[in-house]
């Protein structure tokens, strides 16, 4: 859509300020639109007195209040919401911890309404940490799987978001839950990321793990890698007290047989 439209043209495009007041009035871009996303508080409120819909929307569903927290101008989020803008989920997905929060106030679900993609699985896959701190604070499913994009956590890891994936472990994700029978670590080890990998291993991620082809995080990377070797390391580390245990019992085995035959 002509998101770099001006104003002016905009304006001289067929729209139609002074059409009966209804959320679902469709428009291309509009200049509700472009004030919105470049913070013109000045020309939102112009606009508005002059009768433009604050919940027009373009052919992609996109209405102001969505622009408007996509740009980060929790001003222009407040005047929209105080002239009826409607709130909902797929607002939520912006950098703008300020925005997020003012949805929220204003009773934006934290929760999807489909299956095609959720908030926190929005902010978690931009790296926006602020927004999934907030999102949780007010109930977001933290563990929340959807088919084709996996957990929050999967995402912010396929996506190298370090900081994200460091919130949703400490805020309690579930760190083997990934996207099918991929976990969290396989995504590490496809980014060849030894930070994300040894961030996950430090809150106790399987490397034994296998995804659908049957492989474990090791088999992902190259064998002679630095990750390849962390990863041998890490199961070294977690086999020793096993062996330890086995060992000893072995020896008890042993020393007993001994003193029964002296």
């Amino acid at each position: 859509m002509g998101k770099d439209k001006p104003l002016g043209l905009s304006a001289l495009a067929g729209y139609n300020p002074f059409l009966p007041f209804h959320a679902d009035a469709v428009s291309d871009w509009s200049p509700m639109h472009e004030a919105a996303i470049y913070g013109r508080q000045l020309s939102l409120r112009n606009l508005i007195s002059q009768g433009w819909l604050v919940n027009i929307i373009t052919a992609d569903h996109v209405s102001p209040l969505h622009e408007a927290c996509l740009g980060g101008h929790p001003s222009c989020v407040k005047i929209l919401l105080k002239h009826g803008a409607q709130v909902n989920g797929v607002t939520t997905d912006c950098g703008s911890q300020d925005c997020v929060n003012l949805l929220l106030q204003h009773g934006a679900s934290v929760q999807p309404e489909s299956d095609l993609a959720s908030p926190i699985h929005e902010a978690a896959r931009r790296g926006h940490v602020e927004c999934v701190d907030s999102l949780i604070a007010y109930g977001g499913n933290i563990d929340h799987k959807i088919s084709h994009l996996g957990t929050p956590l999967y995402l912010a890891c396929e996506n190298q978001q370090r900081a994200c994936v460091k919130k949703l472990l400490e805020s309690g994700a579930d760190v083997n839950q990934g996207k099918g029978q991929d976990s969290p670590l396989h995504a590490a080890a496809r980014t060849a990321s030894e930070e994300l990998a040894c961030l996950l291993m430090d809150f106790g991620a399987d490397t034994q793990a296998k995804n659908a082809e049957g492989k474990r995080p090791v088999e992902l990377v190259p064998p002679d890698s630095p990750l390849a070797r962390l990863f041998l390391e890490r199961e070294g580390a977690s086999l020793a007290p096993s062996l330890m245990h086995l060992c000893a019992l072995e020896f008890g085995k042993d020393l007993k047989q001994f003193l029964l035959h002296l």
